[in-house]
């Protein structure tokens, strides 16, 4: 489904990621580590096309990104706040994304119903603005907007950061449901090296820009992860 081939970003002449080859097949949850700079949010801003490679491609479904706006129809994301409308209030932004999406009211009140037990009463029917919750709900908020339309492929950047443990156990429930109940394709970058092996078919390992392990999803591959840190 997502393929990417010679792909690298350079600042001047900083080589900030360099890709040669890399394969996310349809259905495959994929965990995405690395110490920080390893250049993990630059591969998803080049997946989604929000920056230009310096080399290289990236394609899904056959199709380059940066030619084609059709991957944007099955494609959800959620980066950082600056994806969301600060100045609305959450059920104001959820019921612009219904427009945009060309979804019901009953779409909505479905889809936002799976996510009563994350929100935990603090996100819906309340009077705040987006930009005055806290980080971990405006986080919330920014992963329910990344599901809303059923997509086929959804990237993830840090969704158990600023997250409470109770929030990150429920988070994991969701994100587990959404795999078994569609064949999605989930990227997930992530600090947390055991939420990621735990929910993750396949594991990759980002050093300075380049990948460093690959490693598949088993009982074993916490261990395997963390040895590479430890060493």
């Amino acid at each position: 489904m997502i393929h990417i081939s010679q792909l690298q970003k350079k600042y001047g002449q900083e080589t900030v990621l360099d890709i040669n080859n890399l394969t996310i097949p349809k259905g495959e949850c994929f965990g995405l580590v690395g110490n920080n700079g390893a250049g993990k949010t630059t591969l998803f801003r080049l997946i989604l096309d929000l920056i230009r490679p310096s080399n290289g491609l990236v394609s899904i479904n056959g199709r380059n990104v940066h030619e084609t706006d059709e991957w944007k129809q099955y494609t959800g994301s959620y980066l950082d706040e600056h994806f969301l409308l600060g100045f609305l209030t959450p059920d104001e932004y959820f019921k612009f994304l219904t427009s945009v999406y060309k979804l019901s009211a009953e779409d909505l009140k479905s889809h936002l119903e799976r996510f009563e037990e994350l929100f935990n009463g603090e996100i819906t029917g309340k009077k705040k603005y987006i930009r005055d919750l806290s980080k971990g709900n405006i986080k919330k908020v920014g992963i329910a907007t990344a599901l809303l339309a059923k997509p086929d492929i959804i990237l993830l950047d840090e969704p158990f950061e600023n997250l409470d443990p109770s929030s990150q156990i429920r988070l994991k429930k969701l994100i587990k449901e959404e795999i078994e109940s569609r064949n999605v394709t989930f990227l997930i970058s992530s600090h947390d090296l055991n939420h990621v092996t735990e929910i993750c078919d396949r594991i990759v390992i980002l050093e300075k820009g380049s990948i460093v392990k690959d490693i598949s999803g088993n009982e074993k591959s916490l261990s395997a992860v963390e040895a590479y840190f430890k060493a």
